[in-house]
């Protein structure tokens, strides 16, 4: 994405965005790109409409709109910064270690609650992050966003867990 998400969508920059408050905007700013807005022709090449319909796409997406506001607020980027919080990786390690030995023993079964446990570990982040963007301070503080970012990075690290836990995973096609 080129621009600010929030700034394509005209939208307060934050980490909590309803959807209804995203589709509002989304539709406000499409609406000005119909024919009929513009005089009856439009100079869009779908340049505009494309970076509108990402920005939706980036700030619909927790995570995405997690990153977009990190960025936004100066904060390290993934690839700048790929620390975890502390004790993380051992935990997660082991974590994989128990799910391999359920999974070859459970089949199916194991594989739901696993991604039900995986699922619970993502929203706990979720939750962590919007309350570390709600006290980050403003102008925020460094040492926050560098919280942020971990937080962020280990996140990442459960969307992956839930991808791979997903029946139809291909490594070979995987887009991470």
């Amino acid at each position: 994405m080129a621009r600010d998400p929030f700034d394509v969508l005209g939208l307060p920059p934050g980490f909590r965005l309803d959807a209804p408050t995203l589709e509002r905007a989304f539709l406000s700013r499409v609406a000005r790109l119909h024919p009929d807005a513009l005089g009856g022709g439009g100079d869009d090449d779908g340049g505009l409409a494309a970076e509108i319909n990402e920005a939706r796409a980036a700030l619909a997406n927790p995570e995405r709109r997690a990153n977009a506001l990190l960025a936004r607020l100066g904060g390290p980027g993934k690839e700048a910064d790929r620390a975890l919080p502390g004790g993380f990786l051992g935990h997660i390690m082991e974590v994989r270690e128990e799910i391999e030995r359920d999974l070859a023993a459970s089949g199916p079964e194991a594989r739901e609650r696993w991604m039900d446990w995986a699922a619970a570990r993502r929203d706990e982040y979720m939750a962590r992050v919007d309350v570390l963007f709600a006290g980050a301070g403003d102008p925020p503080a460094g040492a926050s966003l560098v919280e942020i970012r971990r937080e962020l990075n280990a996140w990442r690290y459960l969307e992956r867990l839930v991808e791979q836990l997903d029946p139809g995973y291909n490594p070979a096609i995987a887009d991470w």
